[in-house]
């Protein structure tokens, strides 16, 4: 359960002017929007990306980064981590993530270094050309058996992640990643207001809880299907993702490529399945 304390680290509370057919035109309230702060994170000593992020599950978020940047192939690899609010006469200029990874790791991220810029709404903002752009997907490892979810249990899942979305029902800008088990049950889910910061803040928060690479279950989100969100769960071994709204057509095609189970418009009235529809089963 998300404390009062973290709520208010999300969110701020502030007087706005807008129009509603219930108030004096332009009259004065107070609303509650969504915090959108930059988060760097850095590696040994020096700072690879500069994200746009909800200041919240940072420590989660930077674990999940590293792993589905494949920055680091384990969260065993990952030695330290402090998170460093930086301010200027009383004023917030943002967060440092300081991460302290293996060396061997370090040295893979300075040979393929690159400073990135992520507002919420690109993946791509940073690179210095379209040799840098890397769309490889990474391959689901299959485990003894494929996993098979019920139709049933993924509507269930959908039906209740609303309840779950503690920030959006506040602010109405949150994205939210969840990892569901096979009973359609929501066990962790993370809020963002960019979709894929509340997945590698679900992934990292997964790595962290290692009960979770045992158990099967699948993801679903709160947004489009973009072919970053694909790349990040293949590398993290989610070998089913379900999204509330389309896919992309990179997003397809890397998700057929990687062995996962690319699921849009999940309504109650149904769902579109994209690549490898063997993961569903009828009740």
């Amino acid at each position: 359960m998300m404390s009062e304390i973290d709520k208010q680290i999300a969110i701020t509370t502030v007087g706005i002017e807008r129009h509603s057919f219930s108030i004096p035109e332009f009259a004065v309230e107070s609303d509650v929007v969504s915090e959108e702060v930059p988060v760097a994170l850095v590696f040994n000593g020096i700072s690879h990306a500069v994200m746009m992020a909800s200041p919240l599950d940072l420590e989660d978020f930077a674990f999940g980064f590293a792993l589905s940047e494949n920055i680091v192939d384990s969260i065993s690899q990952i030695y330290d981590i402090e998170v460093i609010q930086n301010a200027s006469d009383g004023q917030p200029l943002g967060t440092e993530v300081h991460l302290q990874i293996a060396q061997a790791c370090f040295v893979r991220l300075k040979e393929k270094r690159r400073t990135l810029s992520g507002p919420t709404g690109c993946g791509l903002c940073g690179i210095e050309s379209l040799q840098a752009l890397d769309l490889a997907p990474g391959t689901c490892q299959m485990k003894t058996e494929a996993i098979s979810i019920k139709k049933t249990v993924l509507q269930q899942a959908f039906s209740s992640m609303t309840e779950k979305q503690v920030l959006n029902a506040l602010t109405g800008s949150m994205h939210a990643a969840g990892w569901v088990n096979l009973k359609g049950e929501i066990e962790l889910l993370r809020e963002d207001v960019g979709r894929h910061n509340a997945l590698d803040k679900l992934i990292g928060a997964m790595a962290k809880k290692t009960v979770f690479a045992e158990r099967s279950g699948f993801v679903i989100m709160s947004s489009r299907a973009s072919y970053e969100l694909v790349q990040k769960c293949a590398r993290a071994q989610i070998r089913v993702l379900a999204t509330v709204s389309a896919p992309t057509s990179l997003a397809i095609s890397i998700a057929r490529d990687a062995g996962i189970c690319l699921i849009g418009f999940v309504r109650r009235a149904g769902f579109v399945v994209y690549t490898h529809p063997e993961r569903l089963i009828a009740e």
